[in-house]
């Protein structure tokens, strides 16, 4: 069995609780993961979410856009109920698509992209006047989708179930190994990951991060990289096989 991640260490940024199939699949690999949640993830109470709850109740169409999304929200939906009969569902990409699955959600629409561009392009998402949309998502994130679709007469409201923090964490073991030369590689899986990451480093960490490759599974998230200041950035396909594959594919023609 060839392990082409031998003798390199990577760096896994993702939060705790999602980390395991990265790690899983850096160790098939040949390599070690030393893991670093520079992000944390936590439900937003359900008393806050009693009116997008109701929304969706009443909804045509249902976005999940992200796994948290579909953990967090499915969770929150089955507190209250149960997903409508006719809702149609959608998924941003695989990953959520999977996360859905798991919670014994069918039928889910997603495109073969991964973002909301892939996910506009439809053709079950172009005729949506007069649709009752809900888009469920953490606090915040972009307006692209909520935009375009309420730009083509839908009626669209958010169910905001989750929110995305900074862990508290001592970087000290982070820094020395990184200091002693045993961090070959950085991935992370959002832009706000990155920044976390940095400031969880302080100003000892930044030249280390500067200077080492940074994996990242979307083209929009390597160029928050590169706007940051990291040397070499690979952008890789999407999800933790992605990010694996970059991996592998660099370190192949690394010595």
């Amino acid at each position: 069995m060839t392990q082409p991640l031998a003798g390199r260490t990577v760096l896994v940024t993702r939060p705790a609780r999602q980390a395991a199939a990265l790690v899983q699949a850096i160790r098939a690999a040949g390599g070690t993961a030393f893991e670093f949640p520079a992000l944390d993830v936590e439900a937003l109470p359900l008393d806050q979410l009693s009116e997008p709850l109701a929304r969706l109740a009443a909804a045509d169409i249902a976005i999940f856009i992200s796994p948290n999304a579909a953990q967090f929200g499915m969770a929150a939906i089955r507190a209250s109920g149960t997903l409508p009969d006719a809702i149609r569902v959608f998924a941003v990409g695989p990953g959520t698509a999977r996360a859905l699955q798991a919670q014994g959600v069918g039928g889910i629409i997603t495109p073969d992209g991964q973002d909301s561009e892939a996910l506009l392009a439809l053709p079950q998402l172009q005729d949506v006047a007069g649709k009752r949309v809900v888009i469920v998502r953490g606090v915040g994130g972009r307006a692209l989708l909520a935009d375009t679709l309420a730009a083509r007469g839908a009626q669209v409201a958010f169910m905001e179930c989750y929110r995305r923090v900074r862990p508290q964490a001592d970087a000290a073991p982070l820094l020395a190994r990184w200091q002693a030369g045993r961090i070959a590689a950085v991935t992370v899986t959002s832009a706000e990951t990155l920044h976390n990451l940095a400031a969880l480093l302080g100003e000892a960490g930044r030249p280390l991060l500067a200077a080492t490759p940074l994996f990242a599974p979307h083209e929009k998230i390597a160029e928050a990289a590169r706007r940051f200041g990291i040397a070499q950035v690979i952008a890789t396909p999407g999800g933790d096989d992605g990010l694996v594959d970059g991996l592998v594919n660099w370190f192949r023609n690394t010595p």
